[in-house]
């Protein structure tokens, strides 16, 4: 069986090159493809209250699941260099971003700090703006540390974290506007 990667796809501030953040992430999805990583699944978009809850503004996430040859290490610095190349600069955490990429799961590799990348994402089971669109294309999946499943993870999430499936009207207003090709 394939190893199973997933990857948190989020922003929310539009990036000089793409604009809005529905168009960055569209546009960072074919930069992975670009990159020689394997589209196997991809997630519905979701709106999302910022975590820890801010005045910032709200975020779009979603999650993909690729294949690929380069192990983790490789790939989180290759997700970082897409980050670099669409505008991001690191600085504070939990700061508003353009896009932001997280390596949640590597199949059921476990790697605690210090080692680098820790596996899973120290902070994939606190967060509703990951587990819900994680449960479109992995509903079975479970945590490799903790052995619990999606909608338990759910259940334990602050009720503050808000997500919300981004509507149909939403995504036919979004697709009026073509974002620029990052291939082209």
């Amino acid at each position: 069986m394939d190893t199973l990667i997933l990857i948190g796809l989020g922003g929310n501030l539009p990036s000089a090159r793409y604009g809005e953040p529905r168009h960055t992430l569209e546009a960072t999805i074919k930069l992975l493809v670009q990159a020689g990583l394997g589209l196997r699944a991809r997630s519905r978009w979701y709106v999302t209250a910022p975590v820890p809850i801010s005045d910032q503004p709200w975020y779009l996430n979603g999650v993909v699941s690729v294949t690929t040859d380069r192990d983790p290490a490789a790939l989180l610095t290759l997700l970082h260099d897409i980050e670099a190349s669409i505008g991001r600069v690191r600085g504070i955490r939990n700061a508003p971003r353009a896009i932001d990429l997280d390596l949640l799961a590597y199949g059921d590799r476990v790697a605690p700090a210090p080692a680098w990348p820790i596996l899973p994402h120290p902070r994939l089971h606190e967060r509703a703006f990951v587990l819900r669109p994680l449960a479109d294309i992995a509903p079975m999946w479970r945590h490799p540390q903790n052995g619990l499943g999606i909608e338990d993870m759910l259940r334990t999430v602050d009720p503050a974290q808000h997500t919300r499936l981004m509507s149909p009207d939403e995504l036919a207003d979004k697709l009026a506007d073509e974002p620029p090709d990052p291939l082209g």
